[in-house]
């Protein structure tokens, strides 16, 4: 109404409506209890006539100042009757006037009927209501969502130790009404409804004691519909369309459980878009719909039933039972239109408004000290005996029924075991009977069983199944009591005994000799007797629904606790949370991984999935995401298709790519395009003929290539002013006759992937061909980010952590401190904390409600070495755990009906806390979020006395480089020198080996005779020092049939040489001769038949007059030198053939002679690889003869166990030399070979000249006086044991290094 048109009296209602509540929404806090009579109150008893439940009314000092029941117990309650279903916003509770009576806990229950109560639960726990500390104060608790309700009852659960139960209560809350419709399971409703495209929404409040049956029904346009129907207590929504090929039609989500419990339970349906927000209760999932039904308007809405219209099959064989209120389409109160008859609505059957409520009291057993027992006939008793009783359950085993058999000395027990019903009968000897029937029986079902006894037999069914029967020759009447669910506790005369265990679950409608058990008798103690019972409620509670293990893991359950199935899911942990995968390839490389297929989370405990990725380990960590076509393609001209388009698919996701990219320091990828007669961006004074779509879903026009700018419409050759036509921005907008290319990287991270190419320069007469390499990208930004802590106040802040179910932390550290606290985040109550308390123990401490748990690994060796150790921390529903390091986790299971939200509210402090104490000081890295990285660089740069990155990675990384790799810092990261190493590859770990014939012959050079000549007047020299040894580190592998066979030749300008061979009987030989007066000195190994054909390693450490061998893996075997103990003037070491000038022991030279054939590999004489410079680096000093080629002859057939499984491939080779394909790097094709074979015929001519040379020269140094040790200097080169004995390098000694 405008507002002009309200009168006086209106505008002062909307004022006072204004004042009352705050935003214009309706106040529901008004005092209910005050005003109500006398009938409205009840009790389990009552200390007197002045302590009766009508006394207890806040803040009233009638009677005894409130109610106290007789008996101070937790079977005690206190009961209200509104009068009419009311909203419930708040309670409040006070003790009894002036006494010592108040209660300090309390639980409440709902009901709308007085009976089949349901606990009020905080949240998602049962929890315990804070009561009073003294009589007379008002402690007011509001419900953190409004309960509609018409009977309220409070149970004591603590009271004041130094008295007795006393109370005195008020709620608050507001009138609620309501349209409802009853449904007996034959009747309906039809709604007629005009269209209405958008919004499309449904609501309705449903109350039921079936477990199945048709709740809605809409079709419309195109012959489709949706079905809402409850199966096993579950809703599912369908989707059919017309007489589908199944006449189940779709099943697209299925929500809630235990929707059978004769409860209000909301259910909403409504539409956004292409998808269906579902809603049941608390709980909303997203379906996705078919497309046809984003547009789909609702014609045709029948409530209870399916009464199509159309040509549909109903594969539901149940009606709806029960009761629905409020039901809106749109707004559009249904329920209403049918109780005024209106024509659009149908009613089928015995539709009523008021819901009929069927009255069954369950008893539910909540502990293992649960039970209840019935009194047996009399002794005279004969006939048949019937017992019938209904449960439900999610425990496998349990106890239903026991009792002893009347003046037989036997036991009757029906339990449950393995979910199946079992029906035994014993004597002292054992059992007599078993029979069993039924199966799943703990799937949360009600399940109803009948147990017969006739004159010759007995029986029993399960759900009205064929069950088990058992012929008898007597009745077992029970002798004295029959005991349901356990056995009491103390039972002296042992007239129970269970085999099983405690039942947990709910139990009703029992009936004993044909007579329905009153519980409510029991529950006042004229009937039986009980313990640890809920009477007149199921306590019963669906812990997977909604599910807390995520990313797919699946949930079981058992009365207590739940359990998540995490197999095939990527992810473990207690709630399948934490991912199994790291989030990088680089995060792979720094666990020593090598290249290979890794599968990737790039967001860890975060909702993206793993996926497979290769990884290319170089002194990068390269991730590679191919697509579907990486190939070189060639295009073909056509007449009719003047562009040609290719678009791409990537192996990852959308949203790991984008993660990925984030992520990632540097990405790149190939772009090429090789034109014969084709151009490819622009024709003179024309718009552009290709260009490319790269970046973020589905890409944006991009009009550069490969190698230069975005936006620049330019070639690389463009960018750089090289291209063939310098008119032109690309090499093949020249147009050129031959062969041609513009190839480059993109490298421009917002431009990344390329997703499609649109090529438009093909001709008739052109020739041409493209290839978009894969996404290659390095770096983790997440990895390495780190900041430093140079003070103990210094700290970082960040908004509040939310991890209210599931938290987990993982970071780095490192410190020389003793203590410190890592992370801190505070809420009212709640709170989280990570901190070092000693170098030897690192704690978890928080509390989500339950009070303070605190976690702690203690590591017995000390965590302040300035070395990187890592900390992951979890917390979820279930358990919170805590790992650092390797070391065992330390694991604390949580309460299973306790708080589980942790509610923090204050900012998130890093490095330290509130109080700036207790600080840590050191370093922190890759922190982590639930899966989200903390940028700690970047708040670091604002932050006095906080720095951002931390050096020093080698000495926690320094174990990954192997072989006498070295370990060399990056500014973000490490990688590994293999140098000074036999070993190539990202840790040094690449075996290096080459198949040798018996010409072959590598001959390595430390120094020339010319070099000797010029230094001879100085002996002294720096230079001719070095050659100097009074120790070597040898070591390499070998595979050989050959004997004799020389390995290894080193020798030197004074006929001194050492010698390492396979003597004629295939035992190794190391043979040292240092002095020229005397013999040559060989030492054999014990181990036989090495040329066997397999793979062996030796390795030769010698220091001084001591020498080691080693072969494979025998133990190492020791020798002594007696001639002499310096090695002169090395001049080369020779692998395979030996010329007769560089031997002057006849009888080696003979075995040199012959040369060797077979595999030599990881060849290492102190710090020179002799084997890797002449595959990689050959040079001055290397010489090659005869064949060589490299192999992997050297590889152990053994595999790492931790590698993935596998295939480690080379980079993708080149594109085949096909003359109708292009030539990559040939556009001057002819030069290039007319330049080859000028080079070849020069090296050729150069080689023998020095070949030439090189013989004159040693000669002449071969027949020199050669008793110079007299001479030598006295300072040599010592030799360490370590495998790198050079404790400094020079300039001069890496000269000789590779």
């Amino acid at each position: 109404m405008p507002l002009r048109s309200t009168s006086l009296p209106g505008i002062a209602v909307l004022i006072s409506a204004l004042l009352r509540s705050p935003c214009g929404t309706d106040v529901c806090d008004s005092p209910l209890v005050s005003n109500l009579p006398h009938s409205s109150f009840q009790s389990s008893s009552q200390l007197s006539g002045s302590h009766g439940p009508v006394y207890a009314k806040v803040n009233r000092r009638e009677g005894a100042g409130g109610w106290s029941p007789l008996i101070s117990d937790r079977y005690q309650w206190l009961e209200v009757d509104l009068g009419s279903r009311t909203r419930i916003t708040g309670v409040a509770t006070q003790g009894r006037y002036g006494s010592s009576d108040w209660l300090t806990a309390y639980l409440l229950m709902f009901s709308d009927t007085g009976h089949n109560w349901r606990q009020h639960r905080q949240k998602d726990s049962f929890g315990a209501l804070p009561g009073n500390s003294n009589a007379d104060t008002v402690v007011q608790y509001k419900l953190e969502e409004m309960v509609v309700t018409r009977f309220l009852r409070l149970i004591p659960l603590a009271w004041n130790p130094n008295g007795r139960i006393g109370l005195r209560l008020e709620i608050y809350g507001c009138h609620y009404a309501s349209d409802v419709a009853n449904l007996d399971g034959s009747s309906s409703v039809l709604y007629r409804l005009s269209a209405q495209l958008s919004p499309l929404a449904i609501s309705l409040n449903m109350k039921t004691s079936e477990n199945c049956g048709i709740l809605l029904h809409a079709e419309g346009k195109g012959a489709h519909s949706l079905t809402l129907a409850l199966e096993k207590g579950k809703l599912m929504l369908f989707h059919q369309q017309g007489l589908s090929s199944s006449p189940d039609g779709h099943v697209l989500t299925s929500m809630g459980s235990l929707l059978d419990d004769q409860h209000w339970h909301f259910v909403k349906l409504e539409r956004t878009g292409n998808h269906l927000n579902f809603t049941v209760d608390k709980n909303t999932q997203q379906v996705v719909i078919p497309n046809e039904l984003s547009h789909w308007d609702i014609h045709w809405l029948s409530l209870g039933a399916i009464q199509s219209t159309g040509p549909q099959s109903n594969p539901f064989k149940k009606n709806f039972n029960g009761c629905v209120e409020n039901l809106y389409y749109n707004n559009l109160n249904l329920i209403e239109m049918a109780k005024q008859n209106n024509p659009r609505v149908t009613l089928m059957g015995n539709v009523t408004f008021s819901c009929a409520e069927p009255l069954s009291v369950a008893v539910t057993f909540t502990d293992p000290q649960s039970f209840f027992e019935l009194p047996g006939r009399t002794a005279g008793s004969s006939g048949h005996i019937i017992i019938t009783l209904q449960f439900q359950t999610w425990n496998k085993d349990g106890l239903l029924l026991t009792f002893n058999i009347l003046q037989q000395n036997r036991t009757l027990w029906l339990y449950l075991s393995e979910a199946r019903l079992q029906l035994q009968i014993n004597d002292s000897f054992g059992a007599l009977l078993n029979l069993h029937t039924g199966s799943g029986l703990s799937d949360g079902l009600w399940h109803s069983v009948k147990l017969t006894f006739a004159e010759d037999h007995l029986s029993i069914r399960v759900d009205n199944d064929k069950g088990a029967t058992a012929h008898t020759a007597v009745i077992p009447h029970p002798d004295g009591q029959l005991y349901f669910g356990g056995c009491p506790t103390l039972d002296n005369n042992h007239k129970c005994s269970n085999p099983v265990t405690t039942f947990q679950g709910c139990m009703r409608l029992v009936t004993l000799y044909n007579d329905l058990v009153d519980f409510i008798k029991m529950q006042q103690r004229l009937l039986g007797n009980y313990s640890h019972l809920w009477i007149d409620m199921c306590g019963i509670t669906d812990r997977c629904s909604p599910s807390h293990c995520e990313h797919g893991g699946t949930c079981t359950q058992s009365w207590n606790t739940f359990h998540c199935n995490c197999s095939n899911s990527g992810y473990t942990g207690a709630t399948c949370h934490s991912s199994r995968y790291e989030q990088s390839c680089e995060a792979y490389k720094h666990k020593g991984r090598t290249s290979g297929h890794y599968y990737v989370d790039v967001d860890g405990s975060g909702p993206i999935k793993a996926q497979l990725i290769y990884c290319n380990m170089t002194d990068r960590a390269w991730m590679v995401i191919k697509h579907n076509n990486t190939d070189l393609t060639t295009l073909q001209s056509s007449t009719e298709r003047k562009q040609h388009l290719a678009h791409f698919r990537y192996a990852s996701e959308e949203e790991q790519l984008a993660v990925i990219l984030r992520q990632s320091e540097h990405c790149e990828q190939e772009l090429s395009y090789f034109c014969r007669n084709s151009r490819l961006l622009n024709k003179p004074d024309s718009m552009s003929l290709s260009w490319w779509f790269g970046g973020q879903a589905p890409g944006q026009i991009q009009t550069h290539w490969g190698g230069a700018l975005p936006g620049s419409h330019q070639c690389a050759c463009g960018l750089n002013n090289n291209c063939l036509d310098p008119n032109v921005q690309c090499n093949c907008d020249a147009y050129n006759e031959q062969w041609t290319n513009d190839s480059g990287l993109l490298t421009h991270k917002e431009t990344l992937p390329v997703r499609s190419l649109v090529l438009g320069g093909i001709e008739p007469d052109s020739e041409a061909a493209y290839k978009v390499g894969p996404l290659q990208c390095h770096g983790d930004k997440s990895f390495w980010n780190a900041a430093l802590f140079d003070r103990e106040t210094s700290y970082l802040h960040f908004p509040t952590f939310h991890g209210e179910l599931n938290a987990d932390i993982s970071f780095l550290f490192k410190t020389t401190s003793s203590s410190g606290v890592f992370l801190e985040n505070l809420g009212i109550k709640d709170f989280i904390r990570i901190e070092l308390r000693s170098p030897f123990e690192v704690i978890f401490s928080f509390d989500v409600g339950n009070g303070p748990l605190e976690l702690r690994v203690e590591t017995g060796v000390p965590l302040n070495d300035e070395r990187w150790h890592s900390v992951r921390a979890e917390r979820n529903v279930k358990e919170a755990t805590l790992h650092v390091d390797d070391f065992p986790a330390v694991i604390q299971e949580a309460p299973s009906d306790g708080q589980i939200h942790l509610q923090l509210n204050s900012q998130l402090f890093i490095g330290g806390t509130a109080s700036r104490q207790k600080g840590f000081k050191g370093c922190i890295r890759s922190l982590q979020l639930n899966g989200i990285t903390l940028d700690l660089e970047e708040r670091a740069r604002v932050t006095p006395g906080v720095q951002p990155g931390c050096p020093g990675h080698c000495k926690s990384y320094e174990f990954l480089c192997q072989n006498q790799g070295l370990c060399v810092e990056r500014h973000n990261g490490l990688y590994c020198n293999c140098s000074q190493s036999a070993y190539t590859g990202a840790f040094c770990h690449k075996v290096i080996s080459a198949n040798f014939k018996s010409s072959t012959s590598i001959r390595y050079t430390l120094q020339e005779p010319h070099e000797l000549s010029q230094n001879r007047s100085a002996l002294t020299s720096s230079i001719f020092s070095k050659m100097t040894l009074k120790g070597e580190n040898i070591s390499l592998n070998f595979r050989t049939t050959q004997t004799p066979a020389l390995l290894l030749f080193v020798n030197s300008f004074y006929r001194q040489y050492i010698a390492l061979l396979i003597n004629r009987q295939g035992e190794l030989e190391l043979r040292y001769k240092l002095h020229n007066s005397r013999n040559v000195e060989v030492f054999g190994s014990s181990v036989m038949n090495l040329a066997d054909g397999r793979l062996h390693a030796v390795a030769i450490k010698r220091r001084g007059d001591t020498i080691s061998i080693q072969v494979d893996k025998s133990d190492s075997e020791n020798f002594r030198l007696t001639s002499d103990v310096e090695f002169n003037s090395i001049n080369a070491i020779i692998l395979g053939r030996a010329r007769d000038a560089d031997i002057v022991d006849m009888e080696l030279a003979k075995v040199a002679a012959v040369g060797f054939t077979g595999c030599l590999s990881a060849v290492y004489f102190n710090s020179i690889s002799p084997l890797k410079a002449a595959l990689f680096q050959p040079g001055r000093h290397v010489a090659i003869t005869g064949p060589l080629t490299q192999s992997n002859c050297g590889s152990l057939s053994s595999a790492n166990p931790q590698s993935p499984v596998t295939t480690h491939s080379l980079p993708d080779p080149p594109p085949s030399l096909d003359p109708s394909q292009p030539l990559v790097n040939t556009i001057r094709r002819d030069s290039a070979v007319i330049g080859g074979v000028i080079a070849v015929v020069i090296f050729i001519t150069v080689s023998a000249l020095a070949i030439i040379a090189r013989i004159t020269c040693n000669r002449h140094e071969t027949y020199r006086n050669t008793d110079v040790k007299a001479s030598q200097p006295d300072v040599v080169n010592d030799v360490h044991d370590e495998p790198n004995y050079h404790s400094a390098r020079n300039d001069n000694q890496k000269e000789f290094f590779i």
